[in-house]
């Protein structure tokens, strides 16, 4: 799993925990209100009030305003325990207590139902006096709305639990939202046709999915951008390259036209110079189908260590009309189903490169051998390997002259198209064999690379997987 989704994972369980919490937390808090409502003494007009009146009843008739008395001192007067008041016919408290004010106005009026008062009897005690019991409840302070007989609301904590969802929805949806608004600006910039549009700056440090998807995306706007400005490169080359022989065979036209006598000379001329075109047009259409992944002749199966030896031969045969000689080394058999002809240009393209730039009286080594694992398959020519057991590994092919090399930072650059060292600017050709190559192995799954010799020239490497 990635790291989005464990994001996504604990971002919605952290939620729904605080909302549990946020529910259980209500829910503890209003039990506990209606705990301590129940534990509250009877509100006025209650059962314990009536029962309070009842008692003092009992013991006022039997016992008379002695006994009162007594029991008056065992209930203690606390805040928020219901008050007793025992009044004479006098209007006075049978304890000497100041009577409050409301129930000096109930007494006035005889109404005893309003405040906080829970109704009053009238009682004729054992002496023969006749007194007015009065329940009283006296609210303690600091008990707020819950001694007003109000059950807590849990509206306040189910609001405090949906502002704090909100904010964290919304700063959940405006975190993953964010790089896919860049993203989705990215694509319609590329699609307008900005290449060189990025999302990486914006991602910042991320490192989730979405972060992968942009550095994805910008590879691929990179690739993109590489690809549209080779194809613009290479219709500029193209033109360019097909514009000098053009050129020559309007002149010789001309030449042939004002000149009869020189018609035979002219007419080689033309002969060259269309040679040359079908040359350079035969290899433009070879790059675009390799370029284009067009399939080209179904595979066969070749001895690819024959193959080389012959390409080595034949180079080495023109080579020495220049001074140059070419030695092939290699051994044992190494068969494989490839596309057999395009695979001999590959390899002939850069053995012919190195003869034509290695330096006059030089040697172009052309050393052919297969890898197994890191090492090398038949060192010798009767190794007895067979081509039946040719199945794995990797065939590799390297060429060397001895020329004047190619800057490091062009050692990229020599297999782009039209590509031509400043050192090698007078050399005949269309700077199309190394390209050619590279793309020929590419669609075997193989590789080609470059680099300098220590001891001057140029190493180019081929590398064929076998099986």
């Amino acid at each position: 799993m990635g790291r989005l989704f464990w994001k996504s994972f604990f971002a919605f369980w952290l939620a729904l925990l605080l909302a549990g919490v946020g529910v259980g937390s209500v829910v503890w808090l209003h039990r506990q209100a209606e705990a301590e409502f129940e534990s509250l003494p009877a509100l006025p007009g209650g059962p314990r009030a009536a029962v309070m009146l009842d008692a003092a009843e009992v013991f006022l008739r039997r016992g008379g305003p002695q006994m009162m008395r007594e029991v008056l001192r065992e209930w203690a007067e606390a805040p928020g325990k219901a008050q007793l008041f025992v009044i004479d016919e006098g209007g006075r408290d049978l304890f000497g207590r100041e009577l409050p004010g409301d129930l000096t106005a109930a007494l006035a009026s005889g109404d005893f139902r309003r405040g906080p008062m829970s109704g009053a009897r009238r009682v004729h005690a054992h002496d023969g006096q006749t007194y007015t019991l009065v329940a009283r409840y006296e609210r303690p302070g600091g008990r707020g709305h819950l001694l007003r007989g109000e059950r807590p609301s849990p509206a306040l904590p189910i609001m405090a639990g949906l502002l704090a969802s909100l904010v964290f929805s919304a700063a959940l949806a405006w975190y993953v939202a964010k790089p896919i608004r860049s993203l989705r600006g990215a694509f319609r910039a590329v699609s307008e046709g900005h290449l060189e549009t990025r999302v990486q700056p914006s991602m910042g440090s991320r490192r989730d999915e979405l972060a992968d998807l942009g550095r994805d995306f910008d590879r691929m706007a990179q690739r993109l951008q590489a690809q549209i400005h080779s194809q613009q490169r290479l219709l500029h080359d193209v033109s360019h390259e097909l514009r000098s022989p053009l050129a020559r065979l309007h002149a010789a036209i001309g030449l042939a036209r004002q000149s009869p006598e020189k018609l035979e000379t002219t007419l080689g001329r033309i002969e060259r110079e269309s040679v040359r075109l079908d040359e350079l047009v035969g290899e433009l259409l070879t790059l675009s189908r390799l370029e284009a992944g067009t399939p080209g002749a179904p595979p066969v199966t070749i001895e690819l260590m024959e193959m080389v030896a012959s390409i080595a031969d034949d180079a080495g045969f023109e080579a020495e009309a220049s001074g140059r000689s070419v030695q092939f080394s290699g051994a044992g058999e190494v068969t494989a189903s490839v596309q057999g002809e395009l695979l001999y240009r590959a390899v002939e393209n850069v053995v012919r490169n190195a003869a034509k730039y290695t330096a006059a009286g030089t040697t172009v080594e052309v050393t052919a051998r297969r890898l197994v694992d890191g090492g090398v398959a038949g060192e010798g020519r009767t190794s007895g390997v067979s081509g039946a057991c040719q199945a794995s590994g990797v065939f590799e092919i390297v060429v060397s002259d001895r020329g004047p090399g190619v800057p490091e930072a062009d050692l990229e650059a020599i297999f782009e198209p039209f590509y031509r060292a400043d050192n090698n600017a007078g050399t005949i050709g269309y700077g199309l064999g190394l390209a050619i190559a590279r793309r020929a192995l590419l669609s075997h799954g193989g590789q080609v690379r470059a680099r300098n010799r220590p001891d001057g020239g140029l190493e180019v490497t081929l590398s064929l997987p076998l099986g």
